[in-house]
């Protein structure tokens, strides 16, 4: 049984300047965010993540269209009305954007004194959050006595000091390195488990979606290109925007000499990576040649592409190919290239 919506994007666009030089941001976005799950968004550099991350919460003013949120249309609050409902929807950011001249609990209580919660409540409100991120003993540090994957985990307390119930991540890893990465997207999934809260990670990095998220709306050009399960886009790219991001390094053909026979396999979902090749060989004695491949496990399931050379014998390449249409779990397509 699928969540109740949590977040409601309903045919949202956002334009910039007007006349000749205005720019298209988001055309006619419509996603649906379930409570409780983890929503990734990728796209390139300009494809408008960012823009529509800070529509969400109306950072950002659409220029048409809905975002409903815990039930609330937020294009139609008054200015007072949105500032409380914000507190439902908070962000944490690629530089942190902690206050330096403060303390992590200081840093930490600074919602909740916007808020108007007593100061001995947030203090202790905002010790639970600190141990709760693994930062119990750094209260009374500095940010800058802290690592970066510190820093982002008092960026992470501070936005669940108002008990939200999404967190919006926005590039929250792009300046880690990949150890801290993989600690604080882990955080976020240890989160997402024992609180219930909503994750929606923006992100241009594939590895960071496969990590943690459920589903994934690839944007491209403002648009959303391809929306769903994350195994289901990484088993079948249809869009060649979703092919960039999924295959970044490419498995083609056209690199090789003309006339150059292969066939391409895409592993769509086994739940471990057979030997393929070496099956082949041992069945029907017959060896491929691997002219390229890039495939991952996701969720432990076999996902990718994977392009063989055919030998030249027509029969031989007959019995490789029935053998590999035989498989579970791949798809095959023969590809010949030709100047």
């Amino acid at each position: 049984m699928e969540s109740a919506s949590i977040i409601q994007i309903q045919h949202l666009s956002k334009r910039f300047g007007g006349g000749s030089e205005e720019v298209h941001a988001l055309t006619d976005i419509d996603l649906d965010i379930r409570q409780g799950e983890i929503f990734g968004i990728i796209g390139l550099s300009g494809a408008g993540k960012s823009t529509l991350v800070r529509c969400m919460n109306l950072l950002e003013r659409p220029t048409s269209g809905k975002v409903v949120v815990d039930g609330r249309d937020m294009t139609a609050l008054s200015e007072r009305e949105l500032r409380l409902q914000r507190r439902k929807i908070t962000m944490i950011f690629q530089s942190f954007n902690l206050l330096m001249q403060r303390t992590c609990l200081k840093n930490v209580c600074f919602p909740m004194e916007i808020a108007g919660v007593p100061k001995a409540q947030a203090k202790s409100r905002g010790r639970e959050l600190l141990d709760l991120v693994g930062l119990g003993d750094k209260a009374n540090a500095y940010p800058s006595q802290l690592s970066g994957g510190q820093k982002q985990r008092v960026a992470v307390a501070r936005a669940l000091a108002t008990d939200p119930k999404v967190l919006l991540c926005d590039e929250a890893t792009s300046a880690l390195d990949p150890t801290t990465t993989a600690s604080i997207l882990e955080l976020l999934k240890e989160l997402n488990t024992k609180l219930g809260v909503t994750v929606v990670v923006i992100t241009h990095q594939m590895s960071v979606i496969e990590a943690i998220c459920s589903r994934v709306a690839i944007l491209d050009g403002g648009r959303v290109a391809e929306l769903g399960p994350v195994q289901d886009i990484f088993s079948n790219p249809t869009t060649d925007a979703a092919r960039r991001l999924v295959y970044p390094g490419g498995v083609s053909i056209s690199q090789y000499p003309p006339s150059t026979r292969a066939v391409r396999i895409s592993f769509n979902g086994g739940t471990a990576y057979q030997p393929l090749i070496a099956s082949v060989a041992i069945e029907c004695g017959v060896k491929l040649n691997i002219l390229g491949a890039d495939t991952r496990n996701v969720g432990g399931k076999a996902l990718g592409t994977m392009l063989l050379g055919l030998p030249e014998d027509p029969g031989d390449a007959a019995r490789a190919l029935s053998y590999i249409r035989a498989q579970p779990n791949v798809s095959v397509e023969e590809v010949e290239y030709h100047e």
